[in-house]
């Protein structure tokens, strides 16, 4: 005789309870862990947004650089200028004016070449397109990256060369000049 209230049920099934067969169930699909397919899904997002941190990464040192050695030459510009100013020619070498061994951001030294003053084989000044010099005073640059340089502009060594053109108007990528 069975009460109205008194109704035997079958245990729950779920996390701790016993089946119907009396064995424990496996944890809850919450609680289980991550599955290899879902592991590789991830590792491929985290490996994507490594790739993409470090080419950004290595655009800004690459900007950070140009922007170093187009400063440097400024300055070296600069301390050229006021050496003329004061002795009424320019320096024959980065040494007169105190910057010998002086490096770019790349190792290796500026080259610094006086026009005005000793007037150099034809052959040693920095041309333009037109194979036309690109300074009536002196030559000031750096080697690049690749730390190579040959005398016009266009050529492959040099397009990633920072070079002073236009007697210090321009100061910068010779690709862009």
């Amino acid at each position: 005789m069975t009460w109205a209230g008194d109704q035997r049920r079958l245990p729950r099934q779920g996390r701790h309870w016993p089946s119907r067969t009396g064995s424990v169930d496996a944890v809850a699909a919450s609680e289980r862990g991550l599955t290899l397919l879902e592991l590789l899904l991830v590792l491929a997002v985290i490996a994507t947004l490594a790739a993409i941190g470090l080419w950004g990464y290595g655009e800004y040192t690459a900007s950070a650089r140009l922007a170093r050695a187009v400063s440097d030459i400024h300055v070296i510009s600069s301390e050229a200028d006021l050496f003329h100013f004061t002795s009424r020619r320019y320096p024959s070498s980065l040494d007169e004016i105190g910057r010998a061994g002086f490096k770019d951001p790349w190792g290796n030294p500026y080259q610094f070449l006086n026009i005005a003053d000793l007037a150099p084989p034809q052959g040693q000044m920095r041309k333009d397109r037109f194979l036309v010099p690109i300074n009536s005073d002196y030559d000031l640059y750096s080697m690049g990256p690749d730390g190579r340089s040959v005398s016009p502009l266009t050529a492959s060594e040099s397009r990633d060369d920072i070079v002073r053109a236009a007697n210090g108007g321009y100061i910068g990528p010779a690709s862009k000049y």
